[in-house]
């Protein structure tokens, strides 16, 4: 017996209940402009070589721009930058006029100011994923500080909180 067809509102609900941080990817368009997109669905893929991996909506603004590059930067947010979290995930929004961004070292691509980490990478493959297309980049520069992580649960915003 073929399984039940599955509702979308449940699994948008059950995908809500896993915490995860919240990241902004940047790269430039093919005119130099800075563009990027607000993803929750990223992780590490390998150590050696060093990987990681960010999914992108085929709706999104950016995505030509991601399906031209040979660069991205993945900045993990820290808490108290859920507004630039939601301002990327804003379509038609003013992104890069109010977030204060500094050009990486590696790869000149925009930063985000105060963010908990950033990894900037080469991109080394995309791969179909339903309405999404996963970004695979090889790391080629990684800083991290020591702020609070921006935490996304159940469409909220919050906080880690140690025991």
């Amino acid at each position: 017996m073929p399984p039940a067809k599955l509702d979308p509102d449940n699994f948008r609900q059950a995908m809500s209940r896993f915490a995860t941080g919240v990241t902004i990817v940047t790269t430039n368009d093919r005119d130099g402009r800075p563009v990027g997109f607000t993803a929750s669905a990223f992780s590490s893929l390998s150590l050696n070589p060093p990987l990681v991996l960010v999914c992108l909506d085929r709706r999104a603004e950016c995505f030509e721009a991601f399906q031209a590059t040979e660069l991205m930067a993945v900045n993990i947010l820290a808490i108290g930058q859920d507004n630039i979290a939601l301002r990327f995930a804003t379509r038609g929004a003013d992104k890069f006029g109010a977030t204060p961004t500094t050009a990486g070292t590696a790869t000149g691509l925009p930063l985000i100011d105060g963010a908990l980490a950033q990894v900037e990478c080469r991109m080394r493959e995309r791969v179909e994923g339903g309405d999404h297309v996963i970004l695979v980049g090889e790391v080629v520069r990684a800083a991290s500080n020591d702020s609070d992580p921006l935490l996304h649960y159940n469409r909220n915003f919050g906080r880690f909180h140690t025991s």
